[in-house]
């Protein structure tokens, strides 16, 4: 193979996995490591990708996405939080897709307590958790096997979703900005999230506060088309995520957060009672604007002054004619 064929291939490895190890792109590329490392350096070079110690990663600093071992670890009791609050949100007898994640995964997990439900998903771990659900559905789409994350992915996948109408999808992402909506790292998986949400009535977005302000490569759900962001209280600290849930509140997103404090939580969809650790806390999104304290009770009283005064110049007028 040569050189430029080899920087090719591996431009494309990059571009489609957001990340890859030197010794996978020496392994697909049949070479050394050696002849890898030095390609990679020509390629960031060129701007093309940005060399990690052991790999390649997309250049511009978007977040490559992480395998299912790594990502299954990362912000745990979040994700299950979100998932109990989520949960709420399905009635029984509901037609519904989840894809692919982790935090669909638990969200799966506590779906199937939820009678009548049908599932349509194109995760195997998702169709797993719901596997001995007597009572729910689960429909599967068909496709190709990415194994990072355990998803169908492709035409196929795709071609199963057309026709499909449901009330929500629920989804995930590598990242969630207000100005470009959710994204993810891998293209196919993209394609695929797409699908799932031109299926729904409405979109359902999952995602805890490391995502939030954090952009990857392809965008999936773009801001307008979010009904509905679950996620978790920022730390206090974090202002980044702070700020992006004001700017997707701003833009209409209706933003559900566990952890609010005080007595029993919101009632969900299906009735049941949130618990008060998984409180729902709706962010207000700004509506018509407000008038300022005092300013009704003036206006009620110069439209009855300017009232009184039409009605006497009515009256003066006809006393007119009457003469």
């Amino acid at each position: 193979m040569f050189a430029a064929e080899r920087r090719q291939l591996i431009l494309e490895m990059v571009r489609a996995n957001g990340a890859v190890s030197l010794r996978e792109l020496a392994r697909v590329v049949q070479t050394s490591e050696v002849t890898v490392r030095r390609d990679v350096r020509a390629l960031e070079a060129e701007g093309l990708l940005d060399r990690r110690h052991g790999g390649a990663v997309l250049p511009g600093g978007f977040t490559r996405e992480s395998g299912f071992p790594q990502k299954s670890h990362l912000a745990t009791a979040e994700k299950t939080a979100i998932a109990d609050l989520a949960a709420n949100f399905v009635e029984e007898g509901e037609a519904i897709v989840v894809g692919a994640g982790t935090t669909t995964q638990e969200l799966a997990r506590r779906l199937a307590r939820v009678p009548g439900l049908t599932v349509v998903t194109n995760s195997l771990l998702v169709a797993q958790a719901l596997a001995h659900a007597n009572r729910v559905e689960v429909v599967m789409t068909g496709g190709t096997l990415r194994g990072s994350n355990y998803a169908l992915v492709g035409s196929g996948a795709e071609q199963s979703l057309h026709g499909l109408r449901v009330s929500r999808a629920f989804l995930s992402g590598a990242g969630l900005t207000a100005e470009r909506g959710l994204s993810t790292s891998n293209m196919l998986s993209a394609s695929v999230d797409r699908a799932l949400v031109q299926a729904a009535a409405e979109v359902v977005v999952l995602a805890d506060h490391t995502k939030l302000g954090t952009d990857t490569m392809f965008q999936t759900v773009p801001t307008d088309l979010i009904t509905r962001l679950v996620t978790d209280e920022p730390p206090a600290h974090d202002d980044r995520a702070a700020t992006e849930l004001q700017a997707l509140a701003d833009q209409g997103v209706q933003i559900a957060v566990t952890g609010g404090q005080g007595g029993s939580g919101a009632g969900g969809p299906g009735g049941d009672a949130v618990p008060a650790r998984q409180q729902r806390r709706d962010v207000p999104v700004p509506g018509p604007r407000r008038q300022a304290p005092g300013a009704g009770g003036q206006l009620r009283s110069a439209s009855a002054s300017m009232l009184g005064e039409q009605g006497a110049e009515r009256a003066r007028v006809a006393d007119m004619r009457r003469r």
